[in-house]
């Protein structure tokens, strides 16, 4: 029997509910790890007509988060496994919030020294956020058994629709009443205060002060990785070895594409969305701003949805690999919608056929419920770190290949047929290359 002394006995006959407190603040962090993320998608239009940018300079300014976070996942994974999730998640608030700060003091450079300083701030919010979302991986896995897995998966990964709905009408205000800059002094500001809450409540569930007996039992016997921050592997060095089983397995190379797939539908409604809004539908940046919310609204809803719906049918004894291939493929599905935007004038209507697409995104979204189930158990954050490696490729190519597009046809058109082949490519991978669900395991050396 392992050592629960550490556990409160209060209320061992009553199965407190505290895993589900620290998912509530997962989905705060995340919430403003996305708003944080989409701060330029919501000044972009002001900052071009003010600093003279193109839709292709603005391509490479979005992608420059991306190229940071992706280079960023493999030491960030590795550092979530040999210090831990709460200090290394701490250091990464606070870091990429300081860099959002200052990127508002890098808007007050001469207009030549701008782009290149705001260039350097975006590349190191992106690095400092890279260990978030293995973070979170992680944090799941040791907080939940595998039923509520995907609804808790599911929950912290739609705080990116959520991010939108709460900030991007907050954002284009400050943006339309005090500058663009304003956006990035409020928002990294909120950060740092966050950074602290973290600190205070944030534990292992073995040492968490207000855990009873009878949660613990429930999550480590319902599969959840209790002992996984007290980990022997966790002070281990960095298993580069283990990387290159994780490519040579052929579940994990379609899980891996198929989240690149996915996080390029992301990654458009990041970047330029609003900017489709504002430039394709004539609205006013304000309207955009409050119009980006709607769609959100309803990927929120199928965010949360997809994960009731897969730990539903997991529970009424379907197959862990129906359970999760089921709400992708029925979600990707959905999103492809977003093509017919190309034959449609009206802009209730364009919002409508954005929003249907949105919602199959965000039901679609459980690749972080299928890395928490397959990712080795002596490697999760590294795992993680790999997978959202693969994912966020699709923040450096896709705000560049938009950009061209756009440049090239003046019209975002072509661009929607691109991230709608994406969804379908997404479906291809889970159908035809995954294969079971099943967590892996390392080969000895």
């Amino acid at each position: 029997m392992e050592d629960v002394s550490a556990v409160s006995t209060a209320g061992e006959r009553t199965r407190s509910r505290v895993r589900h407190f620290v998912l509530f603040l997962l989905f705060i962090v995340t919430t403003l790890n996305y708003a944080d993320r989409a701060t330029l998608s919501i000044t972009s239009s002001s900052m071009q007509k003010e600093l003279g940018l193109d839709p292709v300079q603005m391509g490479y300014l979005f992608s420059a988060f991306a190229w940071a976070y992706v280079a960023g996942q493999i030491p960030g994974g590795w550092l979530l496994d040999r210090f831990g999730t709460k200090f290394v998640y701490a250091g990464s608030i606070t870091l990429w919030s300081l860099f959002t700060l200052l990127q508002g003091m890098v808007g007050a450079l001469p207009v030549t020294a701008v782009v290149g300083g705001f260039f350097l701030c975006r590349l190191m919010v992106g690095f400092a956020e890279a260990p978030s979302f293995p973070g979170n991986g992680r944090i799941v896995a040791a907080w939940f058994p595998t039923a509520e897995r995907g609804t808790a998966s599911a929950i912290f990964n739609s705080a990116q629709y959520f991010a939108t709905v709460l900030f991007a009408p907050l954002m284009a205000y400050l943006t339309h009443a005090h500058g663009w800059r304003s956006v990035y002094f409020v928002m990294g500001s909120l950060g740092i205060v966050l950074a602290g809450l973290w600190l205070y409540f944030i534990h292992d569930p073995k040492s968490h002060p207000r855990i009873s007996r009878a949660e613990l039992e429930h999550i480590e016997c319902g599969g959840g990785l209790v002992s996984l921050e007290r980990a022997a592997a966790a002070k281990a060095p960095p298993q580069w070895g283990a990387i290159k089983q994780l490519l040579s397995s052929r579940m994990m190379m379609g899980i891996y594409v198929g989240q690149y797939c996915i996080t390029t539908l992301t990654y458009f409604f990041l970047t330029w969305f609003p900017v489709y809004l504002v430039q394709e539908r004539g609205m006013s940046i304000l309207k955009a701003g409050f119009v980006a919310s709607l769609p959100a609204v309803v990927g929120f809803i199928g965010g949360v949805l997809g994960g009731v719906i897969s730990d539903g049918l997991l529970r009424r004894g379907h197959s862990l690999s129906l359970s999760r291939k089921s709400p992708i493929v029925l979600g990707m599905l959905l999103s492809t919608s977003m093509v017919l935007c190309n034959y449609v004038d009206s802009q209730w209507l364009v919002v409508a056929i954005m929003s249907l697409s949105f919602f199959g995104k965000g039901v679609g979204a459980l690749g972080w419920a299928v890395m928490s189930d397959t990712a080795p158990k002596q490697i999760a954050g590294l795992s993680g770190g790999v997978f959202n490696t693969f994912g966020n490729v699709a923040g450096i190519t896709t705000p560049i290949i938009i950009g061209y597009l756009v440049k090239g046809s003046g019209s975002f058109a072509a661009a929607l047929v691109f991230v709608g082949a994406n969804a379908l490519l997404a479906i291809v991978c889970y159908l035809l290359v995954v294969g079971e669900i099943r967590r892996m395991e390392l080969k000895q050396a």
